[in-house]
């Protein structure tokens, strides 16, 4: 077994795979071109974040099985063309939780009691204890966007500093955040309620600026604001607009959108503390990832065994053309339940009926949660999609049935929320068009495609029109319009054409007819 390290790796992680007596070239300085001579007959590549993995590297190495990422994110890694070539990309998310969450406590105290600036002042050679007032943390509520494994580990010190605690994640369960100590809300209230805001969700397109001019505003006045996770969650120029009038009353940077600062006027404020994106630069930090990432490797090349992937698992290539088309209905059907509702998620409940029950479902069942959380979550895949679901205290209930109903294959997903239940289902009419066949108990017949409107509304005349209208007025084409009644109500999915997105102003305007109670524009 050849093992190739790209980067630089603690000694006792190396150690680990020489130990198995296999052969480990690592050198963290090779050119690109020795690179691709040690990789010719490699079985498995480790990298951090310095070496680029990209197609041309991959197909220079026709032996590799295992592509290790020591830390988070892969974005240094062409993860499709691994996958094509059956190459499992690892990663290793959480070996440094308790360094980022010990350094955004120590940015919350920065903040409060101004140390940076005190320290400033002294290495001037002044005594200026009057303008240093500072506030305690204690009876403070801290916000937390994100209450995952480092925002559990923030939640688990704020709380021995005696906050309160608040947090916003649709994606953590109601129980698992109660023994945490903090309460769930919504994303406006956490920003409304917050005395500090600390940022720990990843970086998608959902979230990009998720701290913005109009949050900002409706934000308490005074907030202050945290970020260890990724720089383009926070607008920079809303942000420092909103430092310059004091509705914000400070920040605490690690990340930057640009890194180094291209832009280096946050940095200068004051009551601003700027790092260098070390939150992970610790000691511990660096032996834990190295070492989960050679244990995780180890384990998949001698035993088999796959953690931390994030890629979908390996099945032959006869059987995964076979379900291809059921695991691409699966992800749009999560992905259209996710963008369905702004509530926290409980339970998700996947039914396969007729023949769909004789498959490998555990394949289809990864892929509705693959869609139901990818819009939050860069990293999930069809081989960690359970894990995430289980960490957040979301129970999966899967059954199948041998009734074929209208259709000989057909999946129900059910997502069950702190407000409601959401419920689709959708059939296959030929090889490869997922179709939407079922809205919240109304049967419709829709493509599953592109962006969709859909509504619900009084079962009455004219509605049809007024959507109609209204999307002609915006310039947008209706592709095609589907209907269904459920009880007293209708719900209809509009199609809209290729390349078009309807408006915030033109979904406002139909959410406003008399008769539309929900409208909701979705994308697949």
């Amino acid at each position: 077994m050849k093992i190739v390290i790209a980067d630089k790796l603690p000694a006792s992680a190396i150690a680990l795979l020489r130990n198995e007596g296999w052969t480990v070239k690592a050198e963290p300085a090779r050119s690109t071109d020795q690179l691709i001579a040690d990789l010719s007959d490699a079985d498995a590549l480790i990298i951090r974040s310095a070496t680029q993995v990209t197609s041309s590297l991959i197909e220079a190495a026709p032996k590799l099985r295992a592509i290790a990422r020591a830390g988070t994110g892969v974005d240094n890694v062409d993860v499709g063309t691994a996958s094509e070539k059956g190459i499992v990309v690892m990663n290793a998310p959480g070996a440094n939780s308790i360094s980022v969450a010990e350094l955004a406590i120590a940015l919350l105290l920065g903040l409060a009691r101004r140390i940076p600036a005190a320290d400033a002042s002294m290495k001037q050679g002044k005594w200026n204890k009057r303008m240093f007032m500072g506030e305690e943390l204690r009876d403070k509520t801290l916000g937390l966007a994100g209450l995952g494994r480092i925002g559990q580990e923030v939640c688990r010190r704020a709380r021995a500093l005696e906050m309160r605690v608040i947090a916003h994640d649709p994606f953590i369960a109601k129980p698992v955040a109660d023994d945490l100590g903090a309460e769930l809300v919504t994303l406006d209230d956490l920003f409304a309620r917050s005395d500090y805001l600390s940022l720990h969700i990843p970086s998608t397109d959902k979230t990009r600026h998720i701290v913005n001019a109009k949050r900002l505003s409706q934000a308490k006045k005074g907030i202050r604001i945290v970020n260890t996770a990724r720089g383009d969650l926070i607008d920079e120029v809303a942000l420092t607009e909103a430092i310059q009038t004091g509705h914000v009353g400070g920040a605490a940077l690690d990340v930057f959108a640009v890194e180094p600062p291209a832009n280096k006027q946050l940095q200068t404020f004051e009551n601003v503390i700027a790092t260098p994106h070390i939150a992970a630069s610790t000691r511990e930090a660096q032996e834990n990832v190295g070492l989960e990432t050679v244990a995780t490797l180890r384990d998949f090349l001698r035993d088999g065994i796959i953690r931390n992937a994030v890629n979908s698992p390996s099945v032959s290539a006869e059987e995964f053309s076979r379900l291809q088309p059921f695991i691409a209905l699966a992800e749009r059907l999560g992905a259209f339940l996710a963008q369905m509702t702004s509530a926290r998620i409980e339970a998700v409940g996947i039914r396969y009926y007729g023949n769909l029950a004789d498959t490998k479902t555990d394949l289809i069942g990864n892929a509705v949660l693959v869609g139901l959380f990818k819009p939050i979550l860069s990293t999930v895949s069809s081989v960690n999609a359970r894990t995430v679901a289980e960490n957040r205290g979301i129970e999966i209930i899967e059954s199948q049935s041998s009734r074929q109903r209208n259709f000989t294959r057909l999946l129900s997903v059910k997502l069950h929320t702190s407000e409601d239940e959401r419920w689709v289902e959708g059939a296959l009419f030929d090889s490869s068009v997922p179709r939407l066949v079922l809205v919240n108990g109304a049967a419709v017949e829709a493509p599953l495609d592109g962006a969709m409107i859909v509504l619900s509304n009084t079962d009455q005349p004219g509605v049809i029109g007024d959507v109609g209208t209204i999307l002609g007025k915006h310039g947008v084409n209706i592709a095609t319009f589907a209907l269904g009644r459920n009880k007293d109500q209708a719900v209809g999915v509009v199609n809209i054409d290729e390349g078009q997105t309807p408006s915030e102003e033109a979904i406002s305007e139909i959410q406003n007819l008399a008769a539309v109670k929900e409208v909701r524009l979705v994308r697949v």
